[in-house]
């Protein structure tokens, strides 16, 4: 019986380093935050990318050919990014990974558009797709997508009058206050208290007794994810009660980590999260507990969504072309139930910008609870 199944492993092992063998590996380059402000960021994304290409690998490849990623450290720095990148490049990936953060995906950009070799990234600002890159392409929601539907809830459910909007004075930051100014705006919801912090601030008492003098009737934050949880803490400790509202980085899984019960009540619109209503992005959250043995937060499922798109669209295409690799991803739709890596179904249109489905979140007890799921919108 033992000489049976080691035989049939033998043959799966000789089977395997066979198709492998019909080409070389498919070569990809990720440059990311793995250290830095961004640390958190830049992990969660290459811990999904490294388990999205251990599952396609196992399974025989990307037609027949294994794939390999080179890991490159940005430091959460926009310069030390762009001199990553243009390493990367000098190497010929067949697609660039990251960075996540916007500032760092815009000084990258031009050096991938030059290149010819699309680039599937983290950032969420709205400029970045806004500017005619061909080549660059999001894993989440853009500022552009997510905004009118967090202003639409503070309106719609929060009745909100008047909110204080709190934000990072980066790209990210600037982009999100921006679009979410414009969008108050067209409910005649008035800005109590504009608010601009800097990445990696660690007392936030000064703003938050800003907030206080400007009572307003909720709280817009939008800051990075170790800030957030700054702020809630120091939120709770000024006794601000009105609602909380925010983003992904306000209400993902490291925020609620550090802010503790301080996060308790904090809602928010997240374009993934491994408490999602949905059997694939459960599944894909229990194979990366096994593996990192905690839980991802969305910058984990957005590594993990990248891969799958390099498959599905490698697939479609039938051959391993970097070039001709971001034509056919525009307007591509994968659909989960034929590929369930991709977790739920995605269309990518014109602009790189992604459209699927959406969660609103609370946290209640220290836990993720959707509260609503916003349909794909085409």
């Amino acid at each position: 019986m033992k000489s049976g199944i080691l035989a049939g492993v033998l043959l799966a092992t000789v089977s395997a380093a066979a198709a492998f063998a019909q080409g070389g590996p498919i070569k990809l380059a990720n440059v990311a935050e793995l250290s830095g402000g961004g640390a958190t960021v830049g992990n969660n994304w290459k811990n999904g990318i490294d388990l999205a290409i251990e599952e396609i690998n196992a399974k025989g490849g990307l037609l027949g050919r294994k794939l390999e990623v080179t890991h490159a450290d940005s430091q959460s720095n926009p310069g030390v990014a762009r001199a990553q990148v243009q390493k990367a490049l000098d190497n010929e990936p067949y697609v660039l990974l990251g960075p996540g953060y916007s500032g760092s995906v815009k000084v990258t950009a031009p050096l991938a558009a030059e290149a010819g070799i699309a680039q599937i990234m983290g950032g969420e600002a709205a400029e970045l797709t806004q500017g005619g890159n061909k080549f660059l392409f999001r894993t989440s929601f853009g500022q552009q997508s997510s905004m009118p539907k967090v202003a639409k809830y503070i309106n719609d459910e929060l009745k909100a009058k008047s909110v204080a909007i709190v934000w990072v004075n980066n790209d990210f930051g600037k982009g999100g206050r921006d679009v979410i100014t414009k969008e108050f705006a067209k409910y005649s919801i008035k800005v109590a208290a504009d608010i601009s912090t800097e990445a990696g601030q660690a007392d936030f008492a000064a703003d938050v007794s800003k907030i206080k003098a400007a009572a307003p009737d909720a709280v817009f934050v939008y800051v990075n994810e170790e800030e957030s949880a700054r702020m809630l803490k120091e939120l709770k400790r000024q006794a601000i009660t009105v609602p909380l509202m925010g983003e992904t980085t306000l209400v993902g899984q490291k925020v609620v980590e550090l802010a503790g019960e301080a996060a308790n009540g904090a809602r928010g619109h997240v374009g993934l999260t491994t408490d999602a209503p949905v059997d694939l992005v459960k599944a894909f959250r229990e194979k990366f507990v096994k593996k990192y043995n905690y839980v991802p937060d969305h910058n984990g499922l957005k590594g993990y969504l990248a891969i799958y798109m390099i498959k599905a669209t490698t697939e479609k295409m039938g051959k391993v072309d970097a070039k001709a690799f971001a034509d056919n991803l525009h307007g591509l739709t994968i659909k989960a139930a034929s590929e369930p890596g991709i977790l739920m179904d995605a269309t990518f249109d014109e602009k790189g910008d992604i459209d699927r489905q959406g969660f609103l979140v609370e946290i209640v007890d220290g836990k993720q609870v959707v509260k609503q799921v916003l349909p794909k919108l085409n």
